[in-house]
């Protein structure tokens, strides 16, 4: 397979819409949850810029289990409502996180992580598991990111409907 490099624009909405295409392009008619998550967790480890890990965890009964990834190796489980990951389960909620630091409970996987968005994902009106981004610099992400990413996982639950029923 030929690699095509690409160049992400700088206007984050401009670079978040090329993103759901091209995640479009990488999961539609692909029935394998993990192979989806991998690809894109991939797709946005080469995107965005300035982070350290990308990936996801997936529910499992009150617990919070590594999924597919990019970055350093990771926690292993995370229970409902400890760490970021688990707060955005437990509040049904982008958790945007300018200083991991600073934040009650927080989980430290890597050391040099400074900053972190956690998304939702649902199934079926339910959350099943998280998009995790960390990033070595304080105050990464912004509302426009929450936005991007938030359209991001939306387009991943619609496309990926079937295979995330297992996780339901």
């Amino acid at each position: 397979m030929k690699q095509i490099a690409i160049t992400y624009p700088d206007d984050k909405t401009l670079m978040y819409r090329l993103l759901r295409t091209q995640l479009t392009g990488l999961v539609d008619g692909v029935p394998h949850l993990t192979a989806n998550l991998a690809n894109t967790s991939a797709l946005l480890a080469g995107a965005l810029r300035d982070i350290n890990w990308v990936g996801f965890y997936l529910l499992k009964d009150d617990t919070l289990i590594l999924g597919p990834f990019q970055g350093k190796p990771a926690c292993v489980e995370i229970k409902v409502g400890k760490g970021v990951c688990g707060t955005a389960v437990a509040e049904d909620r982008t958790m945007l996180v300018p200083d991991v630091h600073a934040f009650p409970g927080h989980i430290a996987c890597d050391s040099a992580s400074n900053s972190e968005i956690v998304v939702p994902i649902h199934c079926s009106g339910k959350v099943v598991g998280v998009l995790d981004i960390d990033s070595p610099c304080l105050h990464r992400f912004d509302d426009e990111d929450r936005h991007g990413l938030e359209c991001l996982v939306h387009t991943l639950e619609g496309m990926l409907s079937e295979s995330l029923l297992e996780l339901c």
